[in-house]
């Protein structure tokens, strides 16, 4: 390159094809943005749109004052809730804690066999909201507290089952090594190698978890599996404003106490 065409060289970020890459990515995305839109409110009624601040004015009036009185039958619902969130979570991480261990890749027995079928457990639960598996246990062991808890449990395997094996795979080598070296079995390398790193971890995400249930678990009701759910649905189906309104306070109520035991938990553990 001679001196003349080095000093008018113009320095560019990226090269002309990879500008035009960029260039090109933008408007795909931007055209599957816009027939996205399109296919979404093609059956959309925007005479009801245009209406909905007036009708949502008209629900809120009718919601005010909330049924104070109501508060007595809530008691028992709440603390089903409660009860329904923490049995599931234990549940879950009960199933959870063995796949996790199964899952990573330092504590497999096989990589090639073994591993896949406990991430694929993992992903299932993963991908299947609590709200689903709460319709599917409520039509296998029928409406109640019961499917509540099952669905919870499901819905919690690969949240604690993710978490967990990621942190088995990232523990300490050395110290594994170090009860290696003293001839111990694997049983106890397990015990006293691998368990005390995680189990802090472990501590942290049921405590996380169950925070995350009492919110989830509060609706699961909706479809019959017990609950304040239940009592929301009730309320709703006879347009009881006043009494949705409380059910609301006592759900925000709850959720916000979970969220400052899990908060101090949590504290605590770290």
């Amino acid at each position: 390159m001679s001196a003349s065409t080095a000093a008018h060289a113009v320095w560019r970020k990226r090269a002309p094809r990879a500008e035009l890459a960029i260039f090109a990515g933008w408007v795909f995305a931007l055209a599957f943005v816009s027939w996205c839109f399109q296919v979404m409110t093609a059956d959309t009624i925007w005479a009801f749109v245009t209406d909905a601040p007036k009708q949502a004015a008209d629900i809120g009036s009718r919601m005010v004052p909330p049924d104070w009185a109501f508060t007595r039958e809530l008691l028992a619902p709440l603390w089903e809730t409660v009860n329904i969130a923490t049995l599931g979570t234990l549940l879950g991480v009960v199933i959870a804690t063995p796949v996790a261990f199964l899952a990573a890749r330092n504590t497999t027995p096989s990589v090639a066999v073994v591993r896949p079928l406990a991430l694929l457990v993992i992903v299932a639960s993963r991908s299947i909201n609590s709200l689903i598996w709460a319709l599917l246990l409520v039509a296998i062991v029928g409406p109640g507290p019961l499917a509540g808890i099952v669905a919870i449990a499901l819905r919690s395997i690969g949240f604690v089952g993710k978490l967990l094996y990621e942190a088995i795979e990232e523990i300490d080598a050395r110290q594994v090594e170090a009860v290696e070296a003293t001839g111990a079995a694997p049983a106890q390398v397990m015990a006293y190698g691998i368990v005390p790193q995680v189990a802090p971890t472990l501590a942290g995400i049921t405590v996380f978890r169950w925070d995350i249930n009492i919110r989830e678990s509060t609706v699961l009701g909706l479809v019959g599996a017990g609950g304040i759910g239940v009592k929301l649905e009730a309320a709703l189906a006879v347009l009881a404003w006043p009494k949705v309104t409380m059910l609301l306070i006592a759900i925000l109520a709850t959720v916000v106490v979970s969220e400052w035991v899990s908060a101090r938990v949590r504290r605590q553990l770290i």
